[in-house]
């Protein structure tokens, strides 16, 4: 664990973050991107969920959001760091520290609680007068890709990034649990936002794969906005009626084309 013991550690700790916060943004989004839309994209041409074609300026000006968010993130990252020297979260390094079953389960109801939470500030923030304010930011991009996973209005970014944290206050969590639910967050964030369905044939009735988020399942919420607001898993969109009722047919029409042909 890093320790914050003067100013320049403060600014050394806080470049590290950023560096590793945006980096990881960077990597993944750059890596799906160049799997699907450049080394595979014969292969996939037909998944494309929104065929309209991206704005002039839209890879930069995500990006250009992306770097606010990193920003934010690293604010709060730094503000865990400080706390976790007083004593004042649940940030355990002893990996006995707790039974080892402990840790599958509390990555586990950090994942629920999370999506719980973000299911209902989306729904949130899709009011009318929440919306312009808020989240219209991250809808500018109508067709996305996996640059869009981090492009947000601050006020979103603030309100996504403090619910981890704010668990960690309350659930005991192993330091590379931490890292594990953040790299969960990130590959999720940039599949969901690839435009490119890469999951195969049948996948969203499969026992698994109905209850996770792909291409296809949020790229109807950015293009019909009142469905399909989860941010993992499909649950709460299940349970609340609120997922699209065009989504299984998209999604056997995206990836029957490509399989029909193998």
């Amino acid at each position: 664990m890093i320790y914050i013991t003067g100013p320049t550690s403060f600014w050394l700790t806080a470049l590290f973050f950023f560096l590793a916060v945006f980096g990881r943004y960077v990597l993944f989004s750059l890596g799906f991107w160049w799997l699907f839309s450049v080394s595979m994209k014969d292969q996939f041409a037909h998944r494309a969920v929104q065929t309209r074609p991206r704005k002039p300026g839209q890879d930069w000006r995500e990006i250009g959001w992306s770097i606010v968010t990193s920003l934010i993130f690293t604010a709060i990252a730094l503000g865990v760091i400080l706390a976790y020297q007083e004593g004042h979260t649940l940030i355990y390094t002893n990996i006995k520290a707790y039974p080892l079953i402990w840790y599958p389960i509390s990555i586990s109801l950090v994942l629920f609680a999370h999506e719980t939470y973000y299911y209902w500030l989306h729904r949130w923030m899709h009011k009318p007068s929440v919306y312009r304010w808020v989240h219209k930011t991250h809808h500018d991009s109508i067709t996305t890709s996996p640059w869009t996973a981090f492009s947000f209005h601050p006020t979103e970014s603030t309100l996504q990034a403090i619910v981890i944290p704010a668990l960690l206050f309350v659930l005991p969590l192993h330091i590379s649990a931490v890292g594990i639910i953040l790299t969960i967050m990130t590959i999720s964030s940039a599949i969901n936002h690839l435009n490119t369905e890469i999951y195969p044939r049948d996948f969203d009735r499969h026992w698994l794969g109905r209850w996770l988020i792909g291409a296809t399942h949020h790229g109807l919420h950015h293009s019909q906005f009142r469905f399909n607001y989860g941010l993992y898993f499909t649950f709460w969109d299940k349970w609340m009626k609120t997922e699209s009722p065009d989504f299984h047919r998209l999604f056997k029409q995206k990836t029957t084309k490509i399989d029909a042909g193998r």
